[in-house]
């Protein structure tokens, strides 16, 4: 290959990184998993609004739905989660009242 020239795969990989598309696809995927595999009761009460270092964020409308969530339902919803995009993306789930 000529020099300076790169793969497009290359550019297009580092391009969609510096504009955080990659994050944000990740997310969609997140958002779509959760509202396909988790109890409608629960996506109707609590989101996932982040991930950084393999944790999830995840805000609940109110302190009722929160307290539910975390002693019920915090290792169902991890597991699934983890079921759907495998150990390592998501390894811990962090509950915030928002």
């Amino acid at each position: 290959m000529a020099s300076g020239v790169r793969p497009l795969d290359k550019v297009l990989a580092g391009v969609t990184k510096e504009l955080g598309l990659d994050r944000q696809q990740t997310h969609l995927e997140i958002l779509k998993v959760w509202n396909g595999v988790l109890d409608p009761n629960v996506v109707a009460h609590a989101r996932p609004t982040g991930l950084r270092q393999g944790t999830l964020f995840v805000t609940v409308d109110n302190h009722v739905w929160m307290a539910e969530i975390v002693r019920y339902r915090r290792r169902e919803i991890l597991e699934r989660l983890q079921h759907s995009f495998g150990p390592d993306l998501i390894r811990r789930v962090s509950f915030q009242v928002g």
